[in-house]
């Protein structure tokens, strides 16, 4: 619990994704964005929206952990297609936070990987990656490096 506490304030989101996802392609786009992340529930959940000023879509993530099982579940939302029905799942360990789910991109299954890193007061690292053959070879495909907004 409360593991996602230094998230909470206001960030400026420098954001890196991949052109084209399990293709080979090397070609990233960049843009910025403004996160807001309150915690919910004493610290069992936490919310936050991002917007992406020069992008045709806002998201948000919820969180939520599972005291039982010790693990977190996150919630993907997108302001054009709505909730993401399939949740990554996973925990901390040494201070990175790493979460798995199993789903589809573009018709393809795949297994998908958030990572949470290199974690200070003021600054943080999120990652997403797709492994579209069975974890023998990840594919990241957006990079988010937060800063904390004074």
């Amino acid at each position: 619990m409360n593991d996602f506490d230094f998230y909470i304030g206001t960030w400026d989101v420098a954001n890196r994704r991949l052109l084209k996802r399990g293709v080979g392609c090397t070609e990233w786009e960049e843009f910025p964005g403004k996160s807001v992340s309150h915690s919910v529930f004493g610290g069992a959940g936490n919310f936050d929206e991002i917007a992406f000023p020069t992008k045709d879509f806002d998201g948000a993530t919820i969180r939520l952990y599972n005291a039982e099982r010790d693990e977190w579940s996150l919630h993907w939302i997108n302001s054009m297609r709505g909730l993401d029905p399939v949740p990554v799942v996973g925990r901390f360990v040494d201070g990175v936070g790493t979460f798995y789910a199993d789903d589809t991109d573009d018709g393809r299954p795949i297994r998908v990987r958030f990572t949470w890193s290199e974690i200070t007061g003021d600054s943080c690292r999120w990652e997403q990656a797709f492994s579209y053959d069975g974890e023998q070879s990840w594919e990241t495909n957006w990079i988010m490096e937060s800063t904390r907004v004074s």
